[in-house]
């Protein structure tokens, strides 16, 4: 009894599995069809060639003295302070 109950739930399973796709194949037909056949559902534009640059971009230099960070000092001395939280 319980093998026919099985066999009917794979049954409906294997129904609604099938239901599902055609739907899924009847709303996007022509864009399944178009990537099935390599084509691709949407345009793509071309990629920009390589070339000369209109204009350069210069990058903003920072004052002298403040490139580098500064170390924390707390109340701890010279030792490294942990997190207590692991």
């Amino acid at each position: 009894m319980v093998q026919v109950a099985a066999a009917l739930l794979f049954a409906v399973a294997a129904g609604l599995g099938l239901t599902v796709i055609l739907t899924m194949l009847k709303n996007n037909e022509a864009a399944i069809l178009s990537a099935l056949l390599g084509e691709g559902a949407f345009p793509v534009d071309p990629a920009p060639q390589p070339g000369p640059m209109s204009q350069v971009v210069t990058l903003r230099r920072l004052p002298a003295g403040r490139h580098a960070s500064r170390p924390l000092r707390g109340a701890g001395g010279t030792q490294p302070q942990f997190s207590r939280a692991a």
